[in-house]
């Protein structure tokens, strides 16, 4: 917490003082007690003192004094907010080898379970877009803040032929190009979601995709999902489809992206969780005058109702 003008501050020593002044003026209090009375006839005439209470009312209205200089200095602290124009595009692999068993039930199911709660979890201010991946990429759902569009075109996809990694990097940029009629020459602050299991067989390459957004200042993060013993059916025959793990850190580390590997439905939602915490946000100072004195005022508040309730008089 930083300060506007922390002169101010130095009325904490008033406080300091008037704390003081309290506890010198309770001990004279009570010797001045003991010195007219002894202690057994003091017990036996003096009616029962109220204990801690009798200090409450003080201490409080001693506190609101502390807590509004604390607002006079006018405090500001550092607020965690989304950015303007924060976009996400979810690029997910609906290749056939999505279809490998070794995540239970299988690493599509899981996959779009996953991303669907992603996208819900996002702050709804994001633009959330989503691409999908075979042979070719497609904008599915593009970019926009009706994150239930995006939701909608996860649950629908269908898994298909060969793998396009470059092509989904690329066609994520188009979409974030497109958002609104500024982004062409203004591009929003962006983050490419891509989760893939296999490697790049179709389309152009990973190096080009990889050059095109770090040319455009988009980092893509990327999630390796699945394990390096699974296989598919493919008439009658057991097809291994491994991670290719490597290409696709090579993709993260190019563009300044994040890269992670899954390999079980409690990683993936791990993942996702880290994701949608550190995606589209910026740090503002904001000044919180306002809520520090509330709180004195409430300090204050609470000192008189409590003065009022126990003595019926004002502290």
């Amino acid at each position: 917490m930083r300060f506007e003008q922390p002169l101010w501050l130095w009325l904490l020593l008033v406080a300091a003082a008037l704390v003081v002044a309290y506890v010198v003026a309770q001990r004279r209090r009570s010797q001045y007690a003991v010195r007219f009375a002894t202690l057994p006839m003091l017990e036996k005439v003096a009616p029962k003192r109220p204990g801690w209470r009798r200090h409450a009312p003080a201490f409080a209205f001693l506190a609101a004094i502390v807590v509004l200089t604390i607002a006079i200095a006018r405090p500001v602290t550092d607020v965690r907010v989304p950015r303007e124009r924060a976009t996400v595009v979810v690029a997910m692999d609906i290749s056939n080898s999505m279809a490998a068993t070794d995540v239970a039930p299988d690493r599509f199911s899981v996959a779009k379970e996953a991303a669907t709660q992603f996208v819900r979890d996002l702050p709804e201010q994001f633009n959330v877009g989503l691409v999908s991946f075979a042979r070719t990429a497609t904008v599915v759902a593009p970019p926009s803040t009706n994150h239930q569009a995006a939701v909608d075109a996860i649950e629908q996809l269908t898994l298909s032929d060969s793998t396009a990694i470059g092509e989904a990097v690329l066609t994520s940029l188009q979409a974030v190009r497109s958002l609104d009629s500024q982004a062409a020459e203004d591009l929003p602050p962006a983050r490419i979601v891509l989760l893939s299991d296999g490697s790049n067989t179709s389309g152009r390459s990973i190096d080009e995709a990889a050059q095109e957004a770090t040319t455009a200042g988009v980092p893509v993060s990327t999630i390796a999902y699945g394990t390096p013993d699974g296989t598919i059916d493919l008439e009658g025959r057991s097809i291994p489809v491994p991670v290719d793990a490597g290409s696709l850190q090579g993709l993260a580390e190019a563009t300044s992206g994040s890269f992670y590997a899954a390999e079980s439905n409690e990683e993936l939602r791990d993942v996702y969780s880290d994701l949608q915490s550190s995606i589209g946000w910026t740090t503002e100072e904001r000044e919180i005058t306002n809520l520090v004195a509330g709180i004195a005022l409430a300090a204050a508040l609470l000192a008189g109702l409590a003065s009022l309730l126990w003595f019926s008089r004002l502290p």
